[in-house]
């Protein structure tokens, strides 16, 4: 199999790959297959199979990604405690007096969770069960009530902690720290511009987001819950970006600390019992082991890649094509955006960095605005038809009546307003750049 060109290799291993998938086969046992196949046949039999072994074994060692389990962690601990329920209804009733207001609380609060779970799941499901059911009840339109939901969800990919924006980082060989702080204000521009929608949405369509009776209360009772269980949750965030950006701490000295700040937080609310703490570790448990199987079975398969010289000689015949470098990268993204209607973003990582960043690094391309227009582009995977996560994430958690139709017609304008981002981002690469600069 060895001799075969790089062209035939390249369309085996991606056939079988693709196969695998197709078939139902969970991505980290599909590339631990093909790792398998790949070691014997091109690496040397069982000389290549010890070789798997051991680059499997550097993979999941790593330093560099001890902040995953540790930023897991975080939003598994806010999420058994009731703090990140508590912090969105106090939200609620800090914002009044707005059309659309249950829509923007729900981007407030979806922003603010980000900041402090770094989950997207975990943020979808969240104000899916505590936002959802009042909306609908006060008879909001899908578009002002799921879709925001689902739109602010995936923004935890962007936002510090995220474990993805690690995975990416590691996978891609780009400077995590770098690479968090790259993410903050994009994503705060896509709140925004989510922002913006529903406001202009709820004025033109005010039947789309009937105005609620609200009782008159005094600012000051209003705003003393958000100072009781939001405000100090931001020590949280802090703790965390502000080490970073202070060069006080590595991405994994940030995370250990912000999971210290996590359970000290959680203590101070008195709302660290033993049950919830279990059920923290045990979630992030599960969650880090399918991540690091997946890592060490991706490392490997660019390993046997580039053995085979199926990434050397790639990367020779798209340079030679003379490209620029600009039309290089937005095919790129929409690759990776037509892919997001296919498979989830890991498998999307898994697939295209090993043949993506070798062109990037050639190019001269900044691999930190490169890589958070791809966080981006997966994003909006998350939430594109047909196997968008978050959109099954929120009819997991969604009231009986919302079906999936419902689902998928709100979202619609929200995948058009990410795309909009990504396009400034692209345009205006100082929005991604700025914040690192910084360090």
């Amino acid at each position: 199999m060895s001799g075969l060109g790089w062209e035939v290799m390249l369309s085996i291993m991606g056939g079988l790959l693709v196969a695998l998938m197709g078939i139902g086969v969970p991505v980290a046992f599909a590339f631990l297959a093909l790792n398998l196949l790949g070691a014997f046949f091109i690496l040397g039999g069982e000389s290549g199979l010890r070789l798997l072994a051991l680059s499997t074994t550097e993979a999941v060692t790593s330093f560099a990604l001890v902040p995953i389990p540790l930023f897991i962690l975080m939003g598994e601990i806010l999420l058994h405690t009731g703090l990140a329920t508590r912090a969105i209804h106090a939200i609620e009733r800090l914002i009044t007096g707005v059309p659309g207001r249950l829509s923007l609380v729900a981007v407030v609060s979806g922003g603010v969770f980000a900041s402090l779970s770094g989950s997207s799941i975990a943020n979808t499901a969240v104000l899916g069960r505590v936002l959802l059911p009042d909306m609908l009840r006060l008879g909001y339109h899908p578009l002002l009530s799921v879709g925001p939901i689902l739109a602010i969800g995936g923004v935890a990919m962007l936002i510090p902690p995220s474990a993805l924006a690690v995975l990416f980082g590691s996978l891609a060989g780009i400077s995590i720290s770098r690479l968090l702080l790259a993410g903050i204000v994009p994503g705060l521009l896509l709140a925004m511009l989510f922002f913006l929608f529903i406001v202009a949405v709820s004025r033109l369509r005010p039947d789309m987001a009937p105005a609620q009776s609200e009782e008159a209360e005094p600012f000051a009772s209003r705003f003393r819950p958000f100072l009781i269980y939001v405000m100090p949750l931001m020590v949280i965030v802090v703790v965390v970006v502000g080490s970073i950006l202070g060069g006080i701490a590595t991405p994994t000295e940030s995370a250990a600390l912000g999971s210290i700040a996590t359970v000290i937080v959680a203590a101070c609310y008195r709302s660290l019992s033993w049950d919830a703490l279990l059920k923290a570790l045990s979630g992030t448990a599960a969650t880090t082991a399918m991540i690091f199987i997946i890592i060490s079975g991706s490392i490997a398969f660019s390993q046997i890649l580039s053995f085979s010289g199926a990434t050397r000689q790639l990367v020779q015949v798209v340079t030679s094509m003379d490209i620029h470098v600009g039309t290089l990268v937005i095919m790129m993204l929409l690759l990776a955006l037509l892919l997001g209607m296919l498979m989830d973003q890991i498998s999307i990582m898994l697939i295209t960095l090993p043949f993506f960043m070798p062109l990037i690094n050639l190019g001269g391309v900044d691999p930190v605005w490169f890589g958070v227009m791809m966080l981006i582009a997966l994003e909006v995977g998350l939430i594109t038809p047909p196997f968008g996560l978050l959109l099954f994430i929120m009819k997991s958690v969604a009231p009986e009546e919302v079906t999936m139709r419902h689902i998928l017609a709100s979202i619609s304008p929200y995948i058009g307003i990410e795309v909009l981002g990504l396009l400034l981002v692209f345009m205006f690469p100082v929005l991604a750049l700025w914040l690192p600069g910084l360090m």
